[in-house]
């Protein structure tokens, strides 16, 4: 039987509570919660509705910055409200809640709204929200998360992007479908999630793109991508719609052609591991200046120095697990955060063994040996890492590791059901470190605690390796040149997001 009050359990499960107690608060007649408790962002996310839908229909002008359009909102009262609050940067023209002008206020990023009439417990909410903005001005946490290019722009960040283009519940605890539609300077190319429903050509010669979500997506994940590009867009051999698009201005484009167009090739083999793909669509983004790769939902953008010495495929193979980790399977809260990039990081190492260019458990020795005990790298706890340490290394490496140690302790039988289990048993959904642990202690009939808190939530260098036998450890071959260019890869992985911060 499972321990669930060791410091590190409490510390991971808190956020949860945050929330619960939150989308349960009482029904009498008030102002919906302008967060939902976050313990890293306290003011992501509302209480007192679930959004089921968004309409983004924008237009953006990029020699003036200027987005200018209407984002209609698709929700559930989950309580009685007399006021409720959107996470939105920019200047707003006017709100309506059905139907009906509504009052509202703006604040260092939240939008408070007050409608006409009070919403009741249960009732469907339809919020439109026009506005105009330029979207660079605006800081949120600290940081711009609005990137101008040569030619366009792109909204597209972690952990926070929406507030700088579309009013929304900033929270993954709240998913929803999208329909985004992006009218551009022809000559442009709109590239966002989902699939391409069509194109069409406006009278003030500005061309809009129309776009769809058919799955549920958290609201950071949304992009949209403005810029010249070379588009490619065809069936991938599973019959999924496939689209990539590379930026016409590449230093490296047959390096990232080489990477981003084997994506189906990734994914299927990612499929061996994880069990069925959960979207609609497949592809890729690579552009310049971005400093990082995320995985925006269905279509994951990479900035093009991931290439500058050739192929990559590994960045292509971490992206692309967070469809099952981190996307389908979304974070409660942002201390487990080592959900996301922990299983992806460990995708890298599954698919060096189907290359032939290290295993896993090569890989975890020479990342366990390459921090030595006394390297500040295992004072940052993978489990809750605090925000200024959200993206450091210990998140992605030790977090690799976690995954690693966990396989050792559970055997490999009961790892791979888990691999495939959890996404499926929490697909469209949130998941949190303590119901990992559930389902891994169910499948491998084992007592897992003691794996998770030295590795998740205790500092210093475990005094194991994650192969768990120190004869192991000691008599490991030389680490294969292989797994080096993968440890320089995934470094500059982390450089690279950490570097925009």
């Amino acid at each position: 039987m499972s321990l669930r009050k060791r410091a590190g359990f409490t510390t991971a499960a808190t956020g949860l509570t945050v929330l619960l107690l939150t989308s349960t608060a009482s029904a009498a007649p008030g102002p919906g919660s302008p967060g939902v408790g976050d313990p890293y962002y306290p003011l992501d996310g509302n209480g007192g509705y679930d959004v089921s839908h968004y309409d983004v229909r924008v237009s953006y002008q990029p020699e003036s910055d200027r987005l200018s359009g209407t984002t209609t909102i698709l929700a559930k009262a989950t309580q009685d409200l007399t006021t409720f609050n959107l996470d939105f940067l920019l200047n707003v023209d006017s709100v309506r809640v059905n139907n009906r002008p509504a009052k509202f206020s703006t604040d260092g990023g939240e939008l408070t709204v007050d409608p006409a009439q009070d919403l009741h417990k249960g009732s469907r909410m339809l919020v439109v929200v026009k506005y105009s903005d330029t979207p660079n001005k605006y800081e949120l946490y600290g940081y711009n998360a609005w990137k101008q290019t040569a030619t366009g722009a792109l909204a597209v960040d972690q952990p926070h992007m929406a507030p700088w283009w579309f009013p929304s519940n900033n929270h993954p605890t709240d998913k929803a479908t999208y329909d985004i539609s992006v009218a551009a300077p022809e000559g442009l190319e709109v590239i966002s999630n989902g699939t391409l429903v069509g194109t069409s050509q406006q009278i003030d010669g500005m061309v809009r793109w129309h776009w769809r979500s058919k799955q549920p997506q958290a609201t950071y994940l949304a992009f949209m991508a403005v810029e010249d590009y070379d588009v490619s867009e065809e069936l991938a051999p599973n019959g999924l719609y496939y689209l990539n698009a590379y930026a016409k201005d590449l230093q490296n484009p047959d390096a990232a052609r080489a990477s981003v167009d084997r994506t189906p090739e990734v994914t299927e083999f990612l499929e061996t591991k994880f069990g069925k793909y959960p979207f609609e669509a497949l592809g890729g983004v690579v552009t310049t200046g971005l400093g990082f790769a995320l995985e925006t939902q269905t279509r994951p953008v990479y900035d093009d120095g991931f290439f500058a010495r050739g192929a990559n495929t590994y960045v292509v193979a971490h992206e692309q697990a967070h469809q099952w980790y981190g996307d389908s399977v979304s974070l409660g809260s942002w201390d487990e955060i080592w959900l996301n990039e922990g299983f992806a990081a460990y995708a890298e190492w599954l698919w060096s063994e189907e290359q032939g260019e290290g295993t896993a458990a090569e890989i975890a020795q020479f990342y366990y040996d390459s921090y030595a005990a006394d390297d500040p790298f295992w004072d940052v706890l993978p489990g809750d890492p605090g925000a200024e340490n959200q993206f450091h290394d210990a998140v992605y490496d030790r977090g690799a590791m976690t995954v690693h140690a966990l396989r050792t302790a559970m055997g490999d039988k009961a790892f791979f059901k888990l691999l495939k289990q959890w996404p499926k048993k929490k697909r469209n959904d949130v998941g949190t470190t303590p119901e990992l642990i559930k389902l891994a202690e169910k499948l491998s009939g084992k007592q897992l605690d003691e794996v998770f808190q030295t590795w998740l939530y205790t500092a210093g260098k475990p005094a194991t390796s994650p192969n768990g036998d120190a004869a192991v450890r000691a008599a490991k071959a030389e680490a294969p040149k292989s797994v080096a260019k993968i440890d320089r890869t995934h470094k500059l992985l982390h450089q690279r997001e950490l570097a925009h911060k």
